[in-house]
């Protein structure tokens, strides 16, 4: 384990100015999934019309992305672990814009999902990269405000699709949303352009060529090497690599419980709450939007102060304090039905529920070295979204017996898990990158 960092150590300012860009693009990175993950929801209905799909083959489209997201997660984490953040970053963008764009051209179910599938692999490998990104860029006391503000871009892309959908469907139809699609490909360019890769990689990059011209003069070298864990080269060695030994396997299976549950949480609480509130607590289409935005507004505020706890308390007291505030939240919210204490509900629901989303790209960041770090980001956190992908089934099949409300009662469980799961995990707030 590495020695903490000096907590006083200072910028200079062409570190901030590059540490602001890495951050934007990270962020803007991110934001992107969130944006594609909502426009395909709004523009459903008018795909279901124009191809008379059924509601089964409109709602595999969702899924057919998500499992393209699994795909390019894997694929593109161990790639920029080789090949570098900023340069892999660029490729995912450019693959999930120039396919979502051909989704504007699409004449039936089958072709539309081709597209989606391949974009979902460009959008796959955002967050890990991203937070990646990130974490290498800043100081090691600033390391979880920064993942922190990554998870905002993608609540932002969230957002900024829910404002532009309905009046550009109105004025050009569905498929001018994925026209809209195309313009990330210009943002890539100015990535590629503008942003160096990150101090840590480069120097892990120049170890392991190291290694490699050492092993070509005298293989003895390298067996009796320096002791520094984690240089695999080959996909399968950086996928082996998160289970080497106990201890590993002990944290990798910690962070894939965490990422299970924060997605679940996410994706069961923001796939039903417009429905329950709008047609079960009687407050209609508008205010149950309404009441679903604040509790998103809760969200991006709960992520912004998790990186400030997290960077100033530690790692395990934050999820702890947040954990405990997503069960005490969800519970209470479960039997609310006054709607001022709903809003007020929503507010803390969405802080406590979603608020830990930056903190697992500073975690997944300072447990497994520079030269996996970004095929565990997105390996752990795409295992995660696949199992949350599961939630909105779960928990309609749940309320369709009990009801909603009792449903989202239950949902405080998972927390708990995720509670005892953060004992098996270090902490390493102040610690420099391996």
């Amino acid at each position: 384990m590495s020695a903490p960092l000096p907590l006083t150590t200072t910028d200079t300012s062409a570190d901030r100015g590059y540490q602001r860009k890495a951050l934007f693009a990270a962020a803007v990175g991110y934001g992107l999934d969130g944006f594609d993950l909502l426009i395909l929801s709004f523009a459903l209905s008018g795909i279901i019309t124009s191809f008379g799909l059924s509601d089964v083959q409109a709602g595999s489209l969702s899924t057919i992305t998500l499992l393209g997201a699994v795909v390019g997660g894997i694929v593109f984490g161990a790639l920029a672990d080789r090949h570098g953040r900023v340069r892999v970053l660029t490729w995912t963008v450019l693959i999930f814009a120039v396919f979502t764009g051909l989704s504007a051209l699409a004449q039936g179910y089958w072709d539309l999902a081709a597209y989606r599938f391949i974009a979902g692999i460009g959008i796959g490998g955002e967050f890990g990269i991203g937070m990646a990104l990130a974490a290498e860029a800043v100081r090691a006391d600033q390391r979880a405000r920064a993942t922190s503000w990554v998870g905002v871009g993608f609540q932002l892309g969230v957002f900024a699709a829910a404002v532009v959908s309905a009046p550009v469907i109105a004025l050009w139809g569905w498929r001018a949303l994925f026209v809209i699609g195309l313009f990330p490909a210009i943002f890539a360019l100015i990535i590629r352009r503008g942003i160096d890769e990150p101090e840590a990689f480069v120097k892990a990059q120049k170890y392991t060529e190291k290694l490699a011209e050492d092993a070509d003069r005298d293989a003895a070298q390298i067996s009796g090497g320096s002791g520094q864990v984690g240089l695999p080269e080959s996909f399968g060695a950086k996928i082996a690599a998160l289970v080497k030994d106990r201890e590993t396997v002990k944290i990798t299976l910690a962070l894939t419980i965490l990422t299970s549950v924060q997605n679940f949480g996410y994706f069961g609480i923001i796939t039903w709450l417009p429905n329950y509130l709008s047609e079960q607590m009687d407050l209609g289409v508008t205010k149950g939007s309404l009441w679903t935005a604040v509790t998103v507004m809760g969200m991006l505020a709960g992520i912004l102060i998790f990186g400030q706890v997290a960077d100033r308390l530690g790692r395990r007291p934050a999820f702890w304090i947040f954990q405990s505030g997503a069960i005490v939240s969800i519970l209470a919210y479960s039997q609310f039905t006054d709607p001022t204490a709903l809003l007020a509900g929503g507010l803390f629901m969405g802080a406590f529920a979603n608020g830990m989303l930056g903190g697992h790209g500073a975690l997944l960041a300072e447990l497994y070295p520079t030269a996996i770090r970004a095929t565990a980001q997105n390996v752990i956190f795409n295992i995660g979204r696949a199992v949350g992908g599961l939630a909105p089934v779960v928990i309609a099949l749940l309320a369709g017996h009990l009801g909603f409300g009792f449903a989202l009662a239950l949902l405080p469980t998972i927390y708990v898990i995720q509670f005892l799961a953060m004992f098996l995990i270090p902490e390493r707030r102040g610690h420099s990158l391996d």
